[in-house]
């Protein structure tokens, strides 16, 4: 894919992958330590998660991960898998990287299931993504807020962090489906 700023690659996370992505992440003020990416290329190994990793030309621009078994409970019960972390560097946003991210994920989801699910944080700092899911059509599931995976009870008092979040769903196009 092209994009006005040049040529976009998504590809499977590499070994040599973590120190950059960490390196540029640090670069731009966010802790993400390459081990966290080392784990993260354990388990696609595995075949529990898969990494998706965006280059703008040669530069790495963001990432995506899709795993198979989400660890919020009503999607792991209903076989949904569940995209997770998606990030994509400030100096590249507003591309189009963060939805050729979620095209992929998205894609690959649907070899497995008729839906997949997302989960966004409600601080402010998630206002761009929680625009986006919706404008991609993802919708609640209808089972209120978690906060640290565990459901809020109304009138429970909580910090709005980045464990606070809304569980998406979106079905997939059944053109997409395992074929």
């Amino acid at each position: 894919m092209t994009s006005e700023s040049g040529e976009l690659r998504i590809a499977l996370l590499q070994a040599a992958n973590a120190e950059v992505i960490s390196t540029a992440f640090r670069a731009a003020g966010w802790n993400k330590p390459s081990l966290q990416y080392q784990s993260y290329l354990e388990e696609q190994n595995l075949g529990d998660r898969v990494v998706l990793v965006a280059w703008l030309d040669a530069g790495f621009a963001g990432y995506v991960t899709l795993v198979w078994q989400s660890d919020y409970g009503p999607m792991n019960a209903d076989g949904v898998p569940e995209i997770k972390d998606l990030n994509v560097l400030p100096a590249y946003r507003r591309r189009g990287i963060a939805s050729r991210l979620l095209d992929e994920a998205e894609r690959l989801a649907s070899a497995r299931s008729t839906e997949v699910g997302i989960g966004v944080g409600l601080h402010p700092g998630y206002n761009a993504a929680q625009r986006l899911y919706v404008k991609r059509g993802y919708v609640p599931d209808g089972r209120g807020v978690t906060y640290r995976n565990g459901f809020i009870r109304e009138g429970a008092t909580i910090v709005a962090d980045d464990e606070l979040v809304l569980h998406l769903r979106k079905e997939l196009p059944a053109s997409w489906g395992s074929g």
